[in-house]
């Protein structure tokens, strides 16, 4: 049984509630990286990355590194590498079951966004490793992107959000931090204190 009611359960019962696609909505979508979604790539610090398994579960993971670290090798293929982290990898092990990929790219300050959809597949070829090591550490592995759709997000839910207004932001103290919430959350056998320094030592190796 649904948690919800009063469902939309067909595209023309949503239609008719918001009409058509604007056409620059339709006519703005490429099947290539072009010139200016490859400049946007070359300065974004910052991307979400969704995926899903085999059985439709679906996963969204921020990836973050110095502005160009996803390199656009040509105008149909990007490669993102996957630096050491909590070793979850739940986008890379969704990838294996499932190549459908979907990338969100932002640039601070602007408020529109990049996305791309396409196909995925995981990798360790050397060349293409290489040129994104950092501080003489290579990355052991890359999702290499197959792009099939590309277009400018509009900047309305930025607008809405006011996510670059630092007036707008909540106080920092509105939020226990992160070691805080997640020591309660697990319980761990060790004093807060050792929780919140073993989570600093791990956010210190940024590349090892």
């Amino acid at each position: 049984m649904a948690s919800f009611t009063h469902l939309l359960t067909t595209e023309a019962e949503i239609r008719a509630i918001v009409g058509t696609p604007i056409p620059r909505s339709i006519l703005k979508e490429q099947t290539r990286i072009d010139e200016h979604f490859r400049g946007f790539i070359a300065i974004s610090p910052f991307l979400l990355i969704a995926t899903a398994g085999a059985d439709g579960t679906c996963d969204v993971s921020p990836k973050g590194d110095a502005p160009g670290f996803v390199r656009v090798l040509d105008d149909k293929r990007l490669v993102i590498p996957d630096r050491n982290g909590n070793r979850r990898l739940d986008n890379l092990m969704n990838i294996l079951a499932n190549p459908h990929i979907g990338l969100l790219f932002l640039v601070p300050g602007r408020e529109e966004t990049l996305r791309v959809n396409g196909r995925a597949w995981v990798t360790n070829d050397p060349a293409l490793l290489a040129p994104s090591a950092v501080n003489g550490v290579t990355p052991r592995m890359a999702i290499g992107v197959e792009v099939e759709q590309a277009y400018f997000h509009c900047v309305k839910s930025f607008r809405r959000s006011k996510l670059w207004a630092t007036d707008a932001w909540p106080a920092a103290d509105a939020l226990p931090p992160y070691e805080c919430a997640v020591f309660e959350q697990i319980k761990p056998d060790q004093t807060l204190e050792e929780f919140r320094n073993g989570v600093e030592e791990s956010n210190a190796k940024l590349y090892a």
